[in-house]
Formats: structure tokens, sequence, C-alpha cells
């Protein structure tokens, strides 16, 4: 089974998703599971994980709506208020509307103090996942990379997964900071990585697959295969390519390895990452 372990729906409202400015008219639309499954019938991928674009239970509410109706959907990563003094029952309620609810993530990126991930409140809800075998999604620039790996440090057990690469700054060519720090995010057991929403830091439209070669090679070389997801961030990517190009990018790349490899990173490894469970669905 081929899993796209990251992208995005939603139905476009400008209050909801205020980070889609003027420079991404494309994206000001609604997304939704049939215009996904389009793009799966050009790249024999089965399904996807769902990840949430807008910070809101109701998003978490209606990607668990999507699922109940489409079993291309084979897990959600939603949103709650980590930082709620009710994290405890909110996770709680989640689980019980729906066993796809796999995981959570908070756009990290966006707050303004760089050091957000490492707040008291947000860690104690951090600590509250593990008990519901809960994944997080840790969404984040490089400049979070250092206070990222304290972060994970207090929590040894817990199930992390790093978005985009850490979106490094491909368009300036500039990799060494970010370098060091993934290697240093790779020693710890309970991170993976995905291989997604690297066309976007780029100059749209205009990258050449070498751009992402040397920073495809640091992932690798630090997560092996075994802990590295491939992910569209589809519909977000359409900023500067197409679904197809996009898994055109990672295909030429792990073209190399064997095909238990590939197996690995095109699906495998999302089902054992987010606990798919296949028979399921």
């Amino acid at each position: 089974m081929k899993i796209d372990s990251h992208q995005h729906f939603w139905k476009y409202n400008p209050a909801d998703h205020i980070w889609i400015n003027d420079t991404m008219s494309i994206l000001k639309r609604d997304y939704l599971p049939e215009d996904l499954k389009k793009e799966f019938g050009k790249t024999a991928i089965d399904g996807s994980v769902a990840v949430q674009a807008s910070q809101s239970e109701a998003e978490t509410n209606f990607l668990i709506s999507l699922a109940k109706e489409n079993k291309s959907i084979k897990a959600i990563v939603g949103w709650a208020d980590l930082r709620a003094k009710n994290i405890d029952e909110r996770l709680s309620y989640f689980i019980d509307s729906c066993t796809t609810i796999k995981g959570f993530r908070h756009v990290v990126h966006d707050e303004p103090n760089a050091n957000f991930i490492l707040g008291k409140a947000f860690n104690y809800g951090i600590s509250q996942l593990e008990k519901y075998n809960l994944t997080y999604d840790i969404l984040i620039f490089p400049i979070h990379l250092e206070a990222t790996i304290q972060f994970i440090k207090a929590h040894p057990n817990q199930k992390f997964i790093i978005d985009h690469i850490a979106k490094p700054y491909i368009e300036k060519k500039e990799i060494n900071v970010w370098k060091s720090h993934m290697q240093a995010l790779s020693t710890f057991d309970n991170v993976w990585c995905k291989v997604s929403g690297m066309v976007t830091e780029t100059k749209w439209h205009t990258w050449k697959y070498e751009d992402f070669e040397p920073y495809l090679d640091v992932v690798f070389e630090s997560f092996g295969t075994n802990r590295v997801l491939f992910g569209s961030d589809w519909p977000v990517c359409l900023l500067s390519a197409s679904y197809v190009e996009v898994k055109g990018i990672i295909d030429q790349y792990i073209s190399k390895f064997s095909e238990q490899e590939k197996n690995k990173i095109m699906g495998k490894n999302a089902i054992a990452f987010y606990g798919i469970d296949i028979q399921q669905k």
C-alpha cells in the first residue's frame, strides 16, 4: 500500500485560513478527497494522512467527517489546544470520536515566541499524548531546531515526526546549520522525518531536481530508510509543483534503493509510524 503521509483538505474560508495570502491564489478554493483521488489515479497512491491546516477543533471534526466518508483517508493528524487545562478530556473525546485520529499537530513556526515549543503548558499537553498512543507532528523552521532538540529530550517515549524536513532554506542553498541539527535529531530513535514540503522552499516553479539532492542526502544519511516517509503537502505544493512532480522528485531520488526500502518510504513507514490498520480500511 502506497500512502501519502502529509496532505490537507479544506473548504476555503479566509477567516479560517489566514495564512493563505494574495500570492497563493491557487489555494483560495476548496480541496476535498475527490480532488486528491484524481491525483492518486495518476500516481498509484492508495491513501493518505490528512493533516490539520487550521488551528481549531472544528478543523479536526471536519477531518473526522471526511474520514468517515472516504476510505482513502488512512489517518488524521488533528489539532487540539495542547495548552488547555482539560487537554486529557479533549484527547479522550477525539479518540472516542474516530479511530482514524492518530496524532496531533500545532503550527509552531507561526508562533511569535521562538521558544514556544518549550512552554510548560504545551509540554504537559505533549506528555498526555503517549498514553493514548498518539503521535505528534513537528512543524518548524530551522530557527526552531535547537529548541526542538531540547523539547524531544524531555519526551523520550513520545513518537515525533518532523514535517517538511524542517523547512530548510533551499532557495538560498543554506544547509550547514540545518544539517547539523537534523543529524542531532536523528540520533533520537523516537524521531522520524517526512520528505515533504520541499518545493515551496524554493523559488516557485523554477526549481530543479538537483536543488533537493543535498537536503535529501542529509535526511536519508541521518534517518535511514526506516524512519523516512513520503509526503506531498498537497494542495500547498501546487504553489510550486504539481502532485505528479512532487512524487517524481522522491521517485527519482529513491530509484537507487531496493524495492523493500522503496516500499517502506512510500507506505510501510507511514503505516508503522501512525499505527494505520490496513485491514480496517
